[in-house]
C-alpha cells in the first residue's frame, strides 16, 4: 500500500477535494499549482540565466495568489492551514484532476 503519513494518496486527495469543489477554485488551482511547480523547477536555472529569477518569483507569487483567490470562491481556508501535510497533496490532486481525469 502506497501511504503518506499514514493515509493512502487517494485518501489525502479525496480529503483535499472536499475543499476544492467550486469550479472557480478548481480553475485557480489548476493554473496556480503548475505555476508554483514551474517556478521551483526553473529556479536553479536562474543562477545561469540572467533575469530568470524575476520570472520564477513572479510565477511563484502568481501561483499562490491564484490559490488564495480560489479559496475566496470556495469560502474555505486552504487545507494546509489545518494540516501542513496538505502542502504536499496539491500537486497530487492537480495530477489526478488534470492528467488522469479521476
Amino acid at each position: 500500500m502506497n501511504t503518506f503519513f499514514g493515509k493512502s494518496w487517494d485518501q489525502w486527495v479525496d480529503e483535499y477535494s472536499l475543499s476544492h469543489q467550486h469550479p472557480a477554485n478548481q480553475l485557480c488551482h489548476k493554473l496556480g499549482i503548475p505555476a508554483i511547480v514551474l517556478s521551483l523547477v526553473a529556479l536553479p536555472f536562474s543562477f545561469v540565466f540572467s533575469g530568470l529569477h524575476y520570472w520564477c518569483l513572479g510565477l511563484f507569487f502568481l501561483g499562490w495568489a491564484l490559490q488564495f483567490i480560489g479559496h475566496i470562491f470556495e469560502r474555505k481556508w486552504p487545507e494546509f492551514f489545518r494540516d501542513w501535510r496538505f502542502l504536499f497533496v496539491g500537486l497530487r490532486w492537480w495530477w489526478s484532476k488534470s492528467i488522469t481525469k479521476k
